[in-house]
Parts: structure tokens; sequence; C-alpha cells
């Protein structure tokens, strides 16, 4: 019976080797473990972008005061919030007859000091020619002459001159005249409220140019000519730096500007330094351009214009107190490597293939924006970049590149090509092009 127990058994187990199905062979460990799409590195010419953003703001900004009281007895019809106006035009007229009034007592009055005065100079002549009929050889006193009365009859009529200007000045100021071209921001008053010396009667702003505030941050600094006025140096000639202003308030808009001058201080608040951004009449065009634009890196960004062709309309007009968004002009660098900020992994290293494999590579990070990193070391022209995103992956691990055109960038001509080296201690002069 154990024979046979022993018999079956080993039959059983020869069944098993001979029907069991067949283990796979093992990959072999050099195999491709994963895909990745790569970029080849080029150096290239870069235009640094600071982006930064602020509120517009008037660059000449007035109260309109009342200098004088009285009734308002007529009102443009511009004078109202948002009315556009042009320098000289009566926005407002204050009740003028007691002014008249003022002037012609005035005038009269005027009339009296000279007639006054003449007759001081006839009495002075008069007591002189008296005095020499007399036959006195000596020269007669000053109260003889009556020198006193007749400077007097001088002050008077100067004083009823000053007064004549004086009044004819209130008169004058019956009438609010716009001391530029500008816009409405507010109206306080309307036809027939009296108003008094010192009233507010509204808020106005000059619409040749606007003004937003723009904040910089310590990185940036080195990146862009921002402009600067010395005590010894002239202005005249100076480039100011090109900012385009984006704003989605109503619809997708862009106005285009200059960066016109630096503060002198750095914010108390956010202890960065602002400059002051200029929009050249900004009201000037009533058709222009309503531009679907993008946040894409300034190197394969086609020109706001361009693309905005065949899509003319009336924009929304810029407003003050507008937040916008905006790209300033910085420096162009030479021999630049830049690489999506994607590609990077922790803030310090990056993938590249070489030979087939999976390489880490530490590296640091010039300046970066939101969407590309400008790199100052441990990357060259000519290395393959990992695009994919990885995992826990290891160097020496094998991939397979996929290739795909829209994410390799062409060689440039100087394939060997240092990368930019940039570095805090450096000045960026030395290596970054005007």
């Amino acid at each position: 019976m154990p024979v046979l127990l022993f018999v079956v058994l080993v039959g059983l187990a020869v069944a098993l080797k001979v029907f069991s199905p067949k283990q796979p062979s093992r990959t072999p460990d050099n195999a491709p473990q994963m895909s990745v799409k790569t970029q080849v590195l080029a150096a290239q010419n870069y235009q640094v972008n600071v982006e930064s953003y602020g509120t517009v703001s008037p660059r000449t900004q007035s109260l309109l005061v009342a200098q004088i009281a009285g009734q308002i007895v007529q009102v443009s019809d511009d004078f109202d919030n948002g009315g556009f106006f042009k320098a000289g035009d009566s926005l407002l007229t204050i009740d003028d007859r007691d002014y008249r009034a003022d002037v012609k007592i005035a005038e009269a009055q005027l009339l009296a000091a000279q007639a006054a005065l003449e007759e001081e100079k006839a009495q002075s002549e008069l007591a002189l020619r008296d005095w020499k009929s007399l036959g006195r050889a000596n020269q007669p006193n000053d109260f003889l002459l009556r020198k006193p009365q007749l400077k007097a009859a001088e002050a008077n009529l100067i004083s009823a001159q000053s007064n004549l200007e004086k009044v004819r000045l209130d008169l004058e100021r019956t009438t609010i005249v716009a001391p530029y071209d500008g816009r409405v921001m507010s109206s306080n008053v309307d036809l027939g409220q009296v108003v008094s010396v010192n009233s507010v009667l509204g808020e106005i702003y000059a619409i040749s140019k606007l003004e937003v505030r723009l904040p910089i941050r310590d990185r940036d600094l080195a990146y862009i000519d921002l402009p600067e006025v010395y005590r010894d140096t002239q202005s005249a000639g100076q480039v100011f730096p090109r900012v385009e202003l984006f704003s989605g308030l109503v619809a997708n808009q862009v106005w285009q500007g200059a960066v016109v001058r630096t503060e002198s201080a750095i914010d108390s608040t956010s202890r960065q330094l602002h400059v002051i951004a200029e929009i050249d009449d900004p009201y000037a065009t009533a058709d222009a351009e309503v531009v679907e634009f993008a946040i894409v890196p300034a190197t394969s960004r086609q020109s706001l214009v361009d693309r905005s062709k065949g899509q003319a309309g009336r924009q929304p007009q810029i407003k003050i107190g507008q937040y916008v968004t905006a790209k300033v002009a910085g420096k162009v660098l030479e021999n630049a490597i830049v690489i999506p900020v994607s590609a990077i992994y922790q803030g310090s290293f990056v993938y590249v293939v070489e030979e087939g494999l999976l390489q880490r590579k530490p590296i640091r990070i010039a300046w970066q924006n939101e969407v590309e990193a400008l790199i100052g070391d441990g990357l060259a022209a000519g290395q393959e970049l990992v695009l994919s995103s990885l995992g826990q992956v290891f160097s020496g691990t094998p991939v397979l590149v996929v290739k795909d055109e829209t994410s390799v960038t062409k060689i440039a001509d100087e394939p060997q090509a240092k990368p930019l080296d940039i570095s805090p201690a450096t000045s960026p002069e030395a290596v970054a092009g005007d």
C-alpha cells in the first residue's frame, strides 16, 4: 500500500510539471522601463519680461474749488460723472450780477481818484507860482507845495486801480473754466445751488496721460533697466522700458505704455521698489482693438497686434482705479538656457536623457516666472531635457524617447555654447544685452 501511494504521488508530480503553463521570460535589466518626451536644449537670446500689477490712476488730478460765492446759474452738459471736456471750456457759471455791479463801482472810484490826483497836481503848481510871484529866492517847503496831499492822491489812485483789478478778477471767476483737456471724476453741485468760497464743485483729471504704480520684486531688479534721474545728468535721450498692461474687467483688454520713472524710496509696507508706468493718450481712439491674449512665454508669444488682427471692435474704456496686470520689458540675455518650469523638480534638479538612460542633473535657477526658468548652472545646449512628469525614478533607468516635434527646439548655430552664468554677485550687464 505505501508503495502504491508513492507511485501515485510521483505520477501527479510528473503530470503537473508537464502540463503546467510556461513562465514568461524575465525582461533584461537594460530594456526601457518607460517612455518620456524630451526637448533638445539650445542657447538663445532671451527677452526677460518682468511681471507686476497695479491700479490705474490719473497723472494730473484736480479739485475744482469756488473762489467766490454765489448761485450756480449754468452747468455744462459735459460737467457730469464721466464727461469729457477741453481746455478752456466753461464748466459752471455763477450768478455774476453782483460782481458786474462791483466792477462799475470800482471804475467810478478809479475815476474819482484820478480826478483828485489831477486836482492836487494843479494845487501844487498853483502854490509854486504864487511863491515865485512874491519874489522870494529860496525854495518853498513840501507842505507849501502840497506834496503830502499829492502823494495821498497818488496812493488813492493806486488803491482804486487795484480794487478794479480785483473785482474784475472776481467777475472772471464766476465762470469755472477747464484748465486742461480732461474728464469729470465727480460732480458735487448742480443748477440753482448756492456755493460759498472754497466750496468743492467737483473733481477732474487730465486725459493726456494715465499712470500705474507697479511693484518690482527684488529678484527682478537686476534684469530690467529702470529709468533713473541723477542731479548731474540729463534725462533727455533716456530709453524707457516698454510695458503691456492687461485687464479682464469687461473683455480681454491690452494697453501699451512705458515705465517713465522710479520712485525714490522702498515701500515701507511691501519692502519693494515701485516704478511708474504711463499710458499716453488712452482715450484717443474710439475703435480700439479687443485682444484675445494668453499669458505665454515671451520667446514663443506672437505679437499682440498680429494676434488681434480681424478682431477690431469698440473696446471698453480704461477706468480710474481699474486693476491691471503688467509685463515690463527687461533685458535681452545672450546665450541663455530657458526651460519650462514644469520640468523642474523641487526647484533644484531636472532629468535628462543620456545614451538612452535617465540622468538626474542639479541646476541653479537664475530667474523664473510662472512658465519659464532661466538656468544659471547645470545645463548646456544640446542636452536632452525630459518634459514628461516622472514619479519615483532613479538615475540610470533606461527610457524610450517619444519623438514629439512640438517639444524639440532647434539647435542654435553654436551648439557648444556655454550655459548662462548669472549669480547674485555678478553684474547682469556682463552677461546681458541692453
